[in-house]
């Protein structure tokens, strides 16, 4: 899995070790991470746009506790954080139970959240099979008092209702096993033959998934690991044969995979063409955790899809039912929520590609041949939308949700909206606007808006011009055990001669106060820096937050350096750099404007 930037990337799996990857652009290193021509079988993926994802397993039974200490992060990760025997979690599967599993509940669920797809774990890292397997009696029906198999009752249950199923399964790490990879408390590392392990369980159990399941829509491999490009290719070739219409994700290794996953809980910050796919979790945890509470709103569902979908991907949400077969009260209340709005917005999401408008202080765009789709998460005051430098011939302007049209009209390479009056508090609001003609694609240097018709106006640092050392990086770090962040910071600005220039557009004249949001470790704190904007420089000294560490948090500061008045609309530079020679400045994360008024 590879993230893309102009710079050094940074990245994580779940698990995995933090690896640093140097790439030229964005679809320079997609190219490189996966071969050959596109699969002819992605086209329902591109369409899709909005996927399940569910962990379940024995983990789900412990519920993020083992003797009396409660776990914090990945609930799938527990026999790993807590070290437990391969004797003592065998004897987890003794009391697994899910009696309340209800394979026409779940499918109806992803139905009415308006899911085009399911990806359901079929063995994690715990080793543990989820369906009937012949291969290993550590599974549900020969290991658990359940006996039944859950897999082929859910298979059938999505198919019925027009979902793709697909299983998740971790091909490399298995904790049960002595030749699996990464249980290193009950097997020696030095004794272990992953190529037996390949040949005795994991190939043979992938060839139960894709021959006794029917049709499979994807196979999400993860955490690859043992073997060569060659011995991965022959590993695909082998399961291909099973089903040539399965789509296979990028964690099958080697760049190998048929369309990419972003690393977990991370979006791009700018457009990436062809297929891929952005995965979060609905609360923290993707296995269950009784404890983890902290379940994204429908708001922030739909804003987060719109946003994945404004970058032309998928997202797929993971839910984590509990140990009886239950998923979260309110997974499945505020995913029906988010189904309720996809019935009226699917519209704009569904088939659709990434927006050719880049982001505005209202939010993001969606695009289709001849619409583009207006995402407004914040409604300008006084009720005028900026579309700034489209060049399309637009023939009309109205509210999907409505068709009601819209007053508009264009001034020089802008369109300026009308619109109407609407809840503030809605999630996301879409308006259409339908044009005829060509129009540039999505392009990086367009100034970024300011305007003080919102609180606040944010210059992310991606659009960043930099000079001299400066380099751009995706930074990836933890809050605790598998809570993976991804911020896109400025680093490296050490000397006098590096800068970050940023172009904004002001739409209106007007008093601003200027942010820098930025983490800065203890050896860069109390550094002199410089602002140049208006024709003004302004003098800051940096303020500490903590040192970077992939495994811990990176907090930020918002840091106000400067109170500005812009005189006239316009476009304008604001310069950052170093006043000394030295060490790294901070880490900028982004620039804020906030009108006074």
């Amino acid at each position: 899995m590879n993230l893309i930037r102009k710079t050094i990337l940074v990245f994580a799996l779940a698990g995995s070790t933090i690896t640093t990857i140097h790439a030229q652009t964005m679809d320079e290193m997609w190219d490189s991470s996966i071969s050959g021509k596109e699969n002819p079988n992605l086209k329902w993926f591109k369409e899709a746009k909005f996927g399940m994802f569910i962990h379940w397993g024995l983990y789900a039974k412990l519920a993020g506790e083992w003797k009396d200490k409660r776990y914090y992060g990945s609930g799938e990760w527990i026999m790993n954080q807590a070290r437990i025997p391969v004797a003592e979690y065998k004897q987890v599967a003794q009391t697994f139970n899910p009696v309340k599993f209800n394979a026409d509940e779940w499918a109806q669920l992803a139905k009415e959240a308006g899911i085009k797809y399911m990806v359901i774990t079929a063995k994690h890292h715990e080793g543990f099979s989820m369906y009937d397997s012949k291969v290993s009696d550590f599974d549900i029906v020969d290991a658990t008092p359940y006996k039944k198999d859950p897999m082929k009752a859910l298979s059938e249950a999505t198919r019925k209702r027009g979902i793709q199923f697909g299983f998740y399964y971790s091909q490399f790490q298995d904790w049960y096993e002595p030749n699996g990879g990464r249980n290193t408390w009950d097997f020696e590392e030095s004794k272990k033959d992953y190529q037996k392990y390949y040949r005795e369980k994991a190939v043979p159990q992938l060839k139960e998934l894709l021959t006794n399941y029917g049709p499979l829509g994807i196979v999400w491999f993860d955490t690859p690991g043992g073997m060569t490009k060659a011995q991965t290719q022959s590993f695909v070739n082998e399961l291909r044969v099973l089903q040539p219409k399965s789509l296979f994700s990028s964690r099958v290794g080697q760049g190998l995979g048929d369309y990419r996953d972003f690393g977990d809980s991370e979006v791009p910050a700018t457009p990436i063409k062809g297929a891929w796919e952005s995965i979060y979790t609905h609360n923290d945890s993707w296995g269950y955790i009784k404890h983890d509470m902290n379940f994204k709103t429908p708001t922030e569902i739909i804003r987060l899809l719109a946003n994945v979908a404004s970058k032309g991907g998928n997202l797929m949400l993971n839910v984590g039912p509990d140990g009886e077969g239950n998923i979260p009260e309110y997974s499945v209340k505020f995913l029906r929520e988010t189904g309720k709005w996809l019935d009226k917005n699917g519209e704009s999401i569904y088939s659709s590609t990434y927006g050719l408008i880049p982001a505005q202080p209202w939010g993001v765009s969606t695009s289709k041949l001849g619409k583009q789709y207006l995402h407004v998460w914040q409604r300008p005051e006084n009720g005028k939308l900026l579309v700034p430098g489209f060049k399309g011939k637009v023939a009309k302007v109205y509210a999907l949700a409505d068709h009601k049209n819209l007053v508009w009209k264009k001034s020089g390479d802008d369109i300026l909206i009308d619109l109407p009056a609407f809840d503030a508090e809605a999630a996301n609001t879409v308006f259409v606007m339908e044009y005829s003609g060509k129009i540039a694609d999505y392009d990086l240097n367009v100034p970024t808006t300011v305007s003080n018709q919102f609180k606040e106006n944010i210059v992310e640092a991606t659009f960043a011009k930099l000079k001299g050392n400066a380099q751009i990086k995706s930074l990836t770090y933890s809050h605790y055990y598998g809570d993976w962040k991804h911020t896109i910071c400025v680093t490296d600005m050490k000397d006098k001669a590096d800068e970050a220039d940023f172009s904004i557009r002001v739409t209106e004249p007007g008093v601003y106060k200027i942010t820098l949001e930025y983490s800065c470790s203890p050896e860069s704190s109390k550094q002199e820096g410089s602002m140049k904007v208006n024709n003004q420089a302004f003098l800051f000294r940096t303020l500490r937050t903590s040192e970077f560490d992939k495994k811990a948090p990176l907090p930020f500061i918002k840091h106000t350096v400067a109170t500005t008045t812009f005189s006239k609309a316009g476009v304008y530079t604001i310069t950052l750099s170093p006043l000394q020679n030295g060490v790294e400045l901070f880490k900028l994360k982004s620039v804020n404007f906030a009108p006074i008024r």
